[in-house]
């Protein structure tokens, strides 16, 4: 039993112990032959089974573990041979299946290996219980699942189906580091096993380990070629790291797989629209709604383009398609959304309104969000990062000037400071990264009311301030080039100032701030795919926005400048002025290439993709006053804010 746990130095002191009384008794030897394998002490573990297998040739599973010795020895022909052995005599041997497929994958017959992984999966005895669970699993019957994996593991510990499975229902369960754990026990039994490397890349995805995850899906793509969600897994990473390109062809290879699957065009259209090749977007939306026309999200992503305009028959499509009682209620707000952008286009406005309206309601209810809590939170964080806090943890953090952090709120011309900046020779412009949102997280989860952030960071010694800083420059090492500085354009980041300084003192950290009736209202119309669930109603819009100016006088107060203001309606007025004021403030001198910024060829992932393609424009600025009327309660939300952007259309 300890062996099969993975227990395999405790095994090998009791059979040591076993064969001090007896020391020719074959199943002794054979586990302790097995149990030196599973230590990685190859030599030790050959020198075991090999004279075994001379007096006792048809030892099946001796014989197994001895090709599985050969085979981490680099012999992968002599395993291979080995196996054979076997399977002429026990032609239903589960584990000599699992070994030839293992041998197979290292002589690169990955065809042959599939064949023998599967033969593996026949000749199982749990087999017909395994399809239990697994259909269990596919009907979102948890419970019932996790449960019959774990009695075969009771049984046997290192049955790599029920290894799988168990690790299926932790992925699900969002607990990624045991799934990990399941899947690595599991690879000990089967080095190349399909169905490990199946789980294993997501949850390295889910861990936001993204280079091994990649590895991972890889790996499986040569096992399963066919097996078109290791394509998928391939692209979601690659979408990731920034490789955009990488994505598409992944993309492309699952759709050639799965032709019936019309999210993966979807997917497709979306990888063009971050690498700004618009007609190509365009045309993969619109053979999604040909292939599915009740598909609404087709209809979203196109008036996400932003200047895609709407036929009316289109428009008519969509007013039908809201009257289909099939259409669930997440695709009715985004027909919402997408009608409220086809009569803004008309300069309906009030009509426009009431359909962007109609959407927000829905996605409220479906993502409902906690203003009070927010500004219960927010005023935590005012108090706890006081000016005795960064005077007593000087000198504290990692001192690296490589991130420039872009907060703000969403639709407030961030995505434009980083087009801006990334144009420049000396900055690599990344995307919105989660990595200061995730340690926020690890602080709330050292309280018991899972609720520790911001007042936890003052248990942190100098040394894990430190580290946490050297941590998120490892994290995003993935996404950067060498070039000498990286952007972070995370919105949300505002409310973190005082820990991206505490443990990045040196980074640059740059508001992109925009009049909160034209960003708040830009927020209200955009339907965001996760997150930003603050957007869904004017009045939580409105006291959000206040919040967001209050930490950020706060910031101004406690690290005075620190934080270096962008106004968007500054900056489209007179761009080289700020655009040289920007770079100033990032240590940078100036290029002409960020007055061009729209030429620049990268790949963005944000609302704003088609916008910042484009040279610089005003006519967005005061664009709220079309539909002054229906933006009331927001007005009433922002209150006496609104006088400090008086001086602004």
């Amino acid at each position: 039993m300890a062996l099969r746990a993975g227990r395999a130095a405790t095994a090998e002191r009791g059979l040591r112990a076993l064969l001090a009384q007896q020391p020719a008794e074959p199943n002794s030897l054979w586990l302790l032959g097995a149990s030196l394998l599973q230590q990685n002490k190859i030599p030790e573990s050959l020198a075991v089974l090999e004279p075994l297998l001379v007096r006792l040739p048809d030892f099946a599973h001796a014989r197994v573990d001895l090709a599985r010795a050969y085979r981490r020895d680099g012999r992968a022909a002599r395993a291979r041979e080995e196996i054979r052995r076997v399977l002429e005599k026990f032609p239903h041997h589960p584990l000599a299946w699992l070994a030839y497929g293992d041998a197979l994958v290292d002589l690169d017959q990955y065809g042959d290996a599939r064949i023998a992984f599967e033969r593996a999966g026949l000749a199982d005895p749990k087999r017909t219980v395994i399809e239990t669970a697994t259909a269990a699993l596919v009907a979102g019957d948890r419970k019932t699942a996790e449960q019959t994996f774990r009695e075969i593991l009771q049984e046997d510990a290192s049955h790599i189906a029920a290894l799988c499975g168990l690790a299926a229902v932790s992925l699900a369960a969002d607990k990624a580091v045991d799934a990990e754990r399941l899947l690595r026990h599991a690879l000990d039994q089967s080095a190349h096993h399909p169905l490990a490397w199946r789980g294993l890349g997501p949850a390295l995805l889910a861990l936001g380990r993204l280079e091994e995850a990649q590895a991972a899906a890889r790996r499986l793509a040569k096992i399963e070629p066919e097996n078109p969600q290791s394509w998928i897994t391939i692209a979601t990473v690659a979408t990731r790291l920034m490789r955009q390109e990488e994505a598409l062809e992944a993309y492309e290879e699952a759709a050639r797989l799965q032709p019936q699957e019309v999210r993966l065009r979807l997917s497709i259209g979306h990888i063009h629209k971050t690498l700004g090749r618009r007609s190509e977007s365009e045309a993969a939306y619109k053979a999604v709604l040909a292939l599915d026309p009740l598909l609404a999200e087709a209809y979203w992503s196109l008036a996400d383009l932003k200047n895609y305009d709407f036929s009316d028959a289109e428009v008519a499509a969509m007013l039908e398609l809201l009257g289909n009682p099939t259409i669930a209620a997440s695709q009715t707000a985004q027909l919402h959304f997408a009608l409220g952008k086809a009569f803004e286009q008309r300069r309906r406005y009030a009509d426009s309104f009431e359909y962007y309206a109609r959407g927000n309601a829905l996605r409220r209810v479906a993502a409902p969000f906690d203003i009070e809590h927010f500004e219960r939170r927010a005023a935590r964080i005012r108090a706890f990062f006081d000016r005795p806090f960064f005077d007593n943890r000087s000198g504290s953090g990692d001192p690296s000037t490589a991130p420039i952090f872009i907060v703000g709120l969403p639709r407030s011309g961030s995505t434009l400071v980083e087009q801006i900046l990334a144009s420049h020779s000396r900055v690599e412009g990344t995307m919105e990264l989660p990595n200061i949102i995730s340690i926020t997280h690890q602080f709330d989860d050292m309280a018991a009311d899972r609720d520790g952030y911001p007042e936890k960071v003052g248990t942190a010694p100098t040394g894990v301030l430190a580290a946490l800083g050297s941590r998120y420059l490892e994290e995003t090492r993935p996404l950067r080039t060498a070039r000498e500085h990286f952007t972070d354009k995370l919105p949300n980041n505002f409310s973190h100032i005082g820990l991206i300084h505490t443990i990045l003192p040196h980074a640059t950290i740059i508001d992109a701030r925009r009049h909160p009736m034209d960003s708040c209202f830009s927020t209200f119309k955009q339907h965001f795919a996760e997150g930003q669930t603050f957007s869904y109603a004017l009045g939580d819009l409105g006291r959000y926005y206040r919040c967001y100016l209050s930490l950020m006088d706060h910031w101004d107060t406690v690290l005075p400048g620190k934080v270096v203001h962008i106004q968007y309606e500054d900056l489209v007025r007179d761009p080289e002025m700020n655009i040289r004021r920007l770079l100033d403030a990032c240590g940078l001198p100036f290029e002409e290439a960020c007055l061009a910024f729209h030429l620049t060829r990268r790949s963005v992932r944000t609302a704003s993709a088609e916008q910042v393609r484009q040279p610089l424009y005003t006519s967005g600025v005061g664009y709220w006053r079309h539909f002054e009327k229906e933006l009331q309660p927001l007005r009433e939300a922002l209150g006496d804010c609104l006088e400090r952007f008086e001086h602004l259309p």
